[in-house]
């Protein structure tokens, strides 16, 4: 029980993080934000836990690291789609 309520504020947290440091505005609703941080989270801790550096739900600097790179991109994909979708 734990482990999910700390992937979920870790998400936001990597959510928040990502939107920080990608230039830019993003139109970008805090819900996407959460889930895509989520995903990011998701993604950071299964490539963490396929090196070996521990389990998907653990907090490692790798998986971090991994997990924040994972959401920019996602922000970045999530702003193309939107953009496309515009036009």
């Amino acid at each position: 029980m734990f482990n999910i309520l700390g992937l979920i504020v870790v998400g936001l947290v990597i959510g928040v993080i990502a939107r920080l440091i990608k230039p830019g505005r993003q139109n970008l609703s805090l819900l996407w934000t959460f889930l895509l941080g989520l995903a990011g989270a998701l993604i950071g801790g299964i490539i963490a836990s396929w090196l070996g550096t521990g389990d998907v739900f653990e907090l490692n600097i790798l998986g971090f690291i991994v997990a924040v790179i994972a959401a920019i991109v996602l922000i970045g994909a999530a702003e193309g789609f939107a953009g496309s979708k515009k036009r």
